[in-house]
């Protein structure tokens, strides 16, 4: 399994450390070998992933064993140490382990056809599925988690106290992620619109260092930057935990879903996910440890936050649902209107239903 590491300064390594986020704008991974074949046509990947669907849920004996199933993480080994801890990493098939800083770099590697699975927030496919290839992908289930962490913050002593008092002054923020869309959203309920802001797009990292270092009045960010935001002294403005879905896209690669053999490896990957999600709720406070001592965090203030989240919303994988892909809808729409998109898209073409059987399977074993 392939770990790529990091070596910048305290405060990206502080980011970088924390608990997963779900989008960011910059890699530090060094890509897969890149595989010769040209993307799966958009035209044919329906009835293709229908008939690899069929092949792997009724043909438990395809071989595994020469597949690699290249998986994308933001952030940190979460899931290869929730594995190893949960007894499920003796996979019939080689895992390849590659680390991002956002979810936006995970789609461009499977357009690159160097990664075969992730899992994003709504936005990084959105605009994926705009390029030629149409980010070589399909949306094929989603992850649901809680929304805490995604936050419009201050500095330390800063005499804002409100959403309103923030017209005219310098918002840093993560464009094409959560952080501009829940942004956004924060300024319409305080009366505002973009135009009333001094917009600072930033890294999370260089976002981090700019509120700290007092070169911006504010930044809207998610989970690690928030988390390293607050030991630097930063509170919080507002909360997006009850604006965002918590609908987390699952993304697989099209030549993954049209494989027979990659295709059962991704519904043996999504099931022991969900395994993996039972564990840590059922040993919390292992899990707590372990998550401490790899992220150099108090096994408290991560016990603290692994209890609110399943308070909120319990990890769990669902299939696609009319609901979940209206949601998306809205925030391409709320995109769109920013001029960040050519025009309205429907983004219910990014969404491929080749997993549906696979899914309604894992879930009943539950």
């Amino acid at each position: 399994m392939r770990k790529i590491r990091y070596t910048h300064s305290f405060l990206l390594l502080l980011i970088l450390s924390a608990v997963l986020a779900v989008s960011g704008c910059s890699s530090n991974s060094s890509g897969s070998s890149a595989s010769s074949e040209a993307p799966a046509s958009t035209d044919s990947a329906e009835p293709a992933a229908a008939q690899a669907s069929a092949q792997a849920s009724t043909e438990p004996s395809v071989d595994l064993s020469g597949v690699t199933l290249r998986v994308g993480q933001v952030g940190w080994s979460e899931w290869e140490e929730g594995f190893k801890a949960a007894g499920l990493l003796d996979t019939p098939y080689k895992l390849e382990f590659s680390f991002f800083q956002g979810g936006n770099l995970e789609l461009e590697a499977i357009a690159a056809n160097q990664l075969d699975f992730a899992i994003t927030s709504e936005i990084p496919p959105i605009f994926a599925s705009q390029a030629a290839n149409q980010g070589n992908f399909k949306i094929v289930g989603v992850q649901r988690w809680n929304t805490l962490l995604q936050e419009l913050v201050i500095p330390k002593d800063s005499p804002i106290k409100s959403v309103a008092e923030l017209k005219g002054k310098k918002v840093a923020y993560v464009q094409n992620t959560t952080s501009q869309y829940f942004l956004v959203k924060m300024l319409e309920a305080a009366g505002l619109t973009w135009k009333d802001i001094e917009p600072v797009k930033l890294t999370t990292a260089e976002g981090l260092t700019a509120l700290v270092g007092g070169k911006v009045d504010a930044l809207a960010s998610y989970s690690n930057s928030i988390t390293a935001a607050h030991q630097n002294g930063a509170t919080t403005l507002a909360s997006a935990k009850d604006i965002l879905s918590g609908n987390f896209p699952v993304a697989v690669n099209n030549n993954a879903i049209d494989d027979p053999a990659k295709h059962a490896a991704v519904t043996d990957f999504l099931e022991r996910l969900t395994k993996y999600y039972e564990w840590t709720r059922a040993n919390r406070e292992q899990w707590a440890e372990i998550t401490a001592e790899k992220t150099n965090q108090k096994k408290e203030d991560v016990l603290d936050t692994l209890t609110k989240g399943d308070e909120q919303r319990p990890l769990a994988l669902q299939a696609i649902s009319d609901e979940a892909i209206a949601s998306q809808q809205d925030i391409a729409d709320t995109f769109t209107s920013l001029g960040q998109l050519p025009g309205k898209i429907d983004v219910s073409a990014a969404w491929s239903h080749a997993f549906d059987k696979d899914i309604a399977g894992i879930l009943e074993k539950k």
